[in-house]
């Protein structure tokens, strides 16, 4: 319901047929991300660090393809972008680093190649590993997180605020990003990220709640 309430308040579409959703996590409650996007008709690319969660979603039947290579997935995303066919895909691997390569896909080709983002990041717990940096890997994370969680919590917050960068670029082109529940809004700006409503007041975001805009 709400990948299709979004499609239908930001792209007037009634069906989702050759579009896209890029999101975040398949843990617990994200871990429904993939069967939303195919039940919608349209192409989910849903990025998680962890291969445990990615690969229990797998083998549950809930995710159809796993990949950890992005070259793969930007080339799954535009066959099947182009056929107009439900895909439900997990990259292996950190959404920041899926948010470039779409922005470096839009500044080479001039193609925007996603119609709707959000985050499913465990953001209400972003330093006691609910959210991993980009610059290192899951492992390499966990044991920073262990060894020294404030270099742990510097990084998240660095990592935070280049996930809102890329956000942003596509945003500026046409994608509709929405906020989950899950306070990625909140610990972004409070990393010092670009998420803030212009001519607003602090507490408002240049992004939308799923909540108020979507399910309501």
């Amino acid at each position: 319901l709400t990948v299709l309430n979004a499609g239908r308040r930001y792209l007037r579409a009634e069906e989702l047929s050759g579009k896209v959703f890029v999101t975040s996590g398949l843990g617990g409650m994200s871990g429904a991300q993939a069967k939303a996007a195919v039940i919608a008709g349209c192409v989910g690319i849903i990025a998680e660090v962890d291969e445990a969660a990615l690969l229990k979603r797998h083998k549950q039947g809930w995710l159809m393809e796993i990949s950890n290579n992005l070259d793969h997935c930007i080339a799954r995303l535009r066959e099947a972008r182009k056929n107009k066919i439900a895909l439900s895909l997990g990259y292996h691997g950190n959404v920041v680093d899926l948010w470039e390569r779409l922005v470096s896909e839009l500044d080479t080709t001039g193609e925007l190649l996603v119609d709707l983002g959000s985050d499913q990041t465990s953001c209400h717990n972003p330093f006691n590993g609910g959210y991993y940096p980009v610059q290192l890997s899951f492992e390499e994370g966990k044991q920073l997180l262990s060894s020294n969680p404030g270099k742990f919590r510097t990084l998240v917050q660095e990592s935070l605020k280049r996930h809102v960068a890329a956000i942003n670029k596509l945003a500026d082109k046409g994608m509709f990003f929405w906020d989950y529940g899950n306070a990625f809004l909140l610990e972004a700006q409070r990393a010092g990220a670009d998420v803030a409503k212009k001519g607003a007041n602090k507490t408002e975001f240049r992004y939308p709640s799923y909540v108020q805009h979507i399910m309501g």
